[in-house]
């Protein structure tokens, strides 16, 4: 069975259109993921999905309950860890947990199991004010309260922002080890390195998706020579790069810049003395694969040029 299913669900606020006839499925037990930039509608998708916001048109299920009819029903079924830290900030980090809990009729003591591994690191500070807890910290806390009355499908809106790398790694770990106990888990994150960790997931940019399909498939549908370029004044490599006759799309991509070319197949040795001609002696040119980053900006930009072409 499928744990969620959302055929061309809908939401606008005033002009602006937040999400955009989106359909997909998540099947029981995987671990899915929404990548996608601020603004793409990740959050509004979210919302809908576990039964706090109406959408405009379209239905969606979760595990087998509609998100409008049968909320009441679907609610001690879900875990939601929202964008920003909602947890009462005063309250002890016990008093959370238990608070949680009680909301759903059950108890700590009951499903303690579920939680141990993640809480476990917060027992010594159980007394501390959540409010007073640091980011890594935090998000232990929210898992563990959105955990704690043992969900059928988890939804972690970007639990990862914010946070620094080892509690990043962290709590993909986590997750790892949640999805091994049977829970399906649907997760939203602009960062594209955590796209791997995921069995599927949904590119999302403007409300709407532009791929659903595992990383590696993903990143397979690249079907232009893809060049990593370094040298000493990126600025000027990047527009010298950009006013290559092959061009098709040139980005900087963390210390390299990306060079996509606009024919089937490009030879590395030209696109150096073409720089070396113009004076980057120390330009390094070397073929890559892609990566989900790279499929994303040209989904972006193919949906960018479709969108100009229908004005």
């Amino acid at each position: 069975m499928d744990a969620v299913v959302v055929r061309d669900i809908a939401k606008s606020f005033g002009a602006v259109r937040a999400v955009v006839g989106v359909s997909f499925s998540v099947r029981e037990g995987e671990l899915f993921g929404f990548i996608g930039p601020d603004g793409a509608g990740k959050t509004t998708l979210f919302r809908m999905l576990v039964t706090l916001l109406l959408p405009d048109a379209g239905e969606a299920f979760v595990d087998g309950l509609h998100v409008v009819n049968d909320y009441r029903r679907l609610r001690p079924r879900l875990g939601y860890m929202p964008g920003r830290f909602s947890l009462y900030p005063d309250l002890s980090v016990e008093e959370n947990l238990k608070f949680f809990a009680s909301v759903f009729g059950t108890t700590v003591e009951e499903n303690y199991d579920l939680v141990k591994g993640i809480y476990a690191p917060l027992e010594p500070f159980k007394d501390r004010a959540a409010g007073k807890l640091s980011g890594g910290m935090k998000q232990k806390l929210a898992l563990s309260c959105a955990l704690i009355h043992r969900p059928r499908v988890l939804f972690l809106d970007e639990p990862t922002t914010g946070v620094d790398a080892v509690s990043r790694q962290e709590f993909w770990e986590m997750l790892g080890r949640l999805k091994a106990s049977g829970i399906t888990i649907v997760v939203s994150t602009p960062y594209m390195d955590e796209a791997r960790l995921c069995d599927r997931v949904a590119l999302m940019q403007g409300g709407r998706l532009l791929s659903v399909d595992t990383p590696d498939r993903i990143e397979a549908t690249y079907d232009r020579p893809l060049f990593a370029a370094r040298g000493s004044d990126r600025y000027r490599l990047l527009k010298a790069l950009r006013a290559y006759p092959h061009a098709f799309s040139v980005y900087a991509f963390g210390d390299s810049i990306h060079y996509t070319d606009a024919r089937e197949t490009a030879d590395p040795d030209e696109l150096r003395q073409y720089l070396r001609a113009r004076g980057f002696e120390d330009a390094e040119v070397e073929p890559i694969r892609a990566g989900i980053e790279d499929v994303f900006m040209a989904l972006m930009q193919a949906q960018e040029e479709a969108h100009d072409g229908h004005h």
